[in-house]
């Protein structure tokens, strides 16, 4: 068995999307996926499988159409992804401690992209990077760092630009996973 983290794109964010935690919990169990856990409403699961991940791509997002009548993205990466990501971040102490120092909430975040992005898609992005937001690419994820708001950010907003859907989340989410993570025996 495989652990796997699911993290679904635009669900249960202002309103829209909602899907219970609960629910999608119960969904997932149905199918066959084993020790399901979920971590607060924006659509984070960890399990255990046997399929690969394009399989479970798909099984999932089909499900969860199904049975909720929505159409979400599922990003998927193994337990061992995970820990790279959250093991590898390109940012130094230094760097954080000046955007937390500058920043309206959360400074660092990781984009969770479904495919590695294009050359063209990066060629894109570069133009949106500055002093107070920066960005790093390696591989399928895109580790953002904000002096200001990401709610006022005009990079994340311009990540469809990559050529591949992505979904974000905040380091302290990333962190809780990568605890959840730990406490398995991640093969």
């Amino acid at each position: 068995m495989t652990t796997f983290i699911a993290l679904l794109r635009g669900i249960n964010v202002g309103g829209h999307n909602k899907i219970k935690m609960a629910d999608l919990k119960q969904l997932l169990g149905s199918l066959g996926l084993m020790n399901v856990e979920t971590y607060i409403q924006s659509g984070n699961v960890l399990f255990e499988a046997n399929q690969d991940e394009s399989s479970l791509q798909r099984l999932l997002e089909k499900e969860i159409k199904k049975a909720f009548g929505l159409t979400v993205t599922v990003v998927l990466r193994t337990g061992k992804e995970f820990l790279q990501v959250a093991n590898h971040c390109p940012f130094t102490e230094a760097e954080i401690r000046s955007a937390q120092a500058a920043a309206a909430g959360e400074c660092l975040h990781v984009a969770f992209l479904l495919k590695q992005p294009t050359a063209e898609g990066v060629e894109l992005l570069k133009p949106y990077e500055n002093d107070a937001e920066q960005y790093h690419i390696a591989g399928r994820e895109v580790y953002l760092l904000y002096h200001d708001s990401i709610r006022n950010a005009k990079l994340g907003s311009r990540l469809h630009k990559l050529g591949t859907p992505a979904t974000v989340r905040n380091w302290k989410t990333l962190l809780k996973l990568t605890s959840m993570i730990e406490s398995r025996d991640v093969r």
